[in-house]
């Protein structure tokens, strides 16, 4: 339902929240000013973005775009972050008219988390910085930028921001859970500070023409779409999620998957693409308790015609557990695997344990929801990260104690 207050059904028109993705719409809008060489990729953001102040090492826009800008993240300890209560910029109540300006005041005075390059530091407010320079590289409003270089080739003339005050035709209504299981309206979110992380309205059938655009080459060139598909890595050789520019990377059941997704309040979503396969599904949810990656892998198995994977726990020595059993770091985010007798279990922040099963010594899988970890190990068969697959997407995990 659109809005289950007024009975009004959701439909293929439906506009809902995309949260991140849509940080590959902004990566496509930068990456088709490089190619028409309005935009240098290596060159300081301060180029394009004069009122960023210089830091004490250079960022780059290709940095921004794969994360490796050292740009903070949300100042939360919880997660999901839109949950957090402690960071005003997670619920923003104040409405920006100029969104870039404003979204840059939140952290453009703020220390780098680390030297651009060296770390993958998962950052919304990183991409509000690449909206500036897309600004200045196109000489025009990030909106209208975004508008002409992505949205109307596309025929994505349905996506807009999300702004609160506007009257928006078949905007849906935004929902989530309590803590007893029922569906409440979701808290609230201003989020014209962040357009270019995390601000746009989309319908399902124009996500749908995105995705068709990038794979035919209407957008940007074959060569370029492989630049954006094309994993970054972070020099400190620590966790990462497997990310190119503006864009998540992974598998789904062995075949290679593109795609990313969105979380905030009131709102999963998940795009997906097959690009061998020339195939790609779209999930749009509005409520931010259910989950759009885990759909959106089912719905591509179907369209790929993948059998249904039934994983199988099988018997291993648990001794082999104690090789996996310390702490591993992606993100900024520390999971931590644990043995209790003979079963292996993994904690993420602030969350209980969960146990995982394996298929075999390095493979495992949970029960409770569709994802799975891989044990990378040494000839000693110590691990020395893991690889959590999960929604069509990769996350490398560290070994750090």
């Amino acid at each position: 339902m659109a809005d289950l207050e007024n009975s009004v059904p959701a439909t293929s028109q439906t506009l809902y929240r995309i949260g991140s993705i849509s940080k590959p719409i902004t990566a496509t809008a930068a990456m088709v000013l490089w190619e028409r060489g309005r935009l240098d990729l290596d060159s300081p953001v301060q180029t394009y973005c004069s009122q960023f102040p210089r830091k004490q090492w250079p960022i780059t826009t290709r940095e921004l775009l794969g994360h490796l800008g050292g740009i903070r993240y949300y100042k939360v300890p919880e997660t999901p972050y839109y949950e957090s209560e402690s960071d005003p910029e997670v619920g923003n109540v104040h409405h920006f008219d100029n969104g870039i300006e404003g979204g840059l005041k939140f952290f453009a005075n703020d220390p780098l988390v680390a030297q651009p390059g060296t770390h993958f530091n998962y950052s919304t407010q990183g991409y509000t910085l690449a909206g500036c320079v897309i600004e200045g590289a196109s000489g025009k409003k990030y909106t209208d930028a975004i508008r002409e270089n992505v949205l109307v080739p596309a025929g994505m003339l349905q996506t807009r921001p999300d702004d609160r005050f506007a009257i928006i035709p078949l905007r849906t209504r935004f929902y989530s859970k309590d803590k007893s299981g029922a569906v409440v309206n979701a808290d609230f979110l201003d989020s014209s500070y962040k357009v270019p992380g995390g601000g746009w309205l989309s319908s399902a059938p124009d996500m749908a023409r995105f995705e068709v655009a990038i794979l035919n080459n209407q957008l940007v060139k074959s060569s370029t779409r492989d630049t954006m598909w094309n994993a970054q890595i972070p020099s400190d050789g620590l966790g990462r999620m497997a990310y190119g520019l503006g864009w998540q990377l992974g598998a789904t059941d062995g075949v290679k998957d593109i795609g990313h997704g969105g979380s905030q309040q009131g709102a999963s979503a998940m795009i997906l693409i097959a690009p061998d396969a020339r195939a790609g599904v779209v999930v749009l949810i509005n409520s931010d308790a259910a989950g759009a990656s885990a759909l959106a892998t089912q719905l591509l198995e179907i369209v790929l015609g993948l059998d249904p994977r039934d994983r199988t726990e099988v018997t291993v020595d648990p001794k082999s557990y104690d090789n996996y059993i310390g702490g591993y770091e992606a993100t900024s985010v520390v999971m931590n695997i644990s043995r209790a007798d003979d079963h292996l279990f993994v904690q993420f922040p602030g969350q209980q344990k969960i146990q995982i099963f394996p298929e075999n010594v390095r493979d495992y899988f949970f029960k409770t929801f569709d994802a799975q970890i891989t044990f990378v190990t040494d000839a000693n068969g110590r691990a020395t990260e893991l690889i959590m697959h999960e929604g069509g997407t990769d996350l490398y995990a560290k070994r750090i104690k």
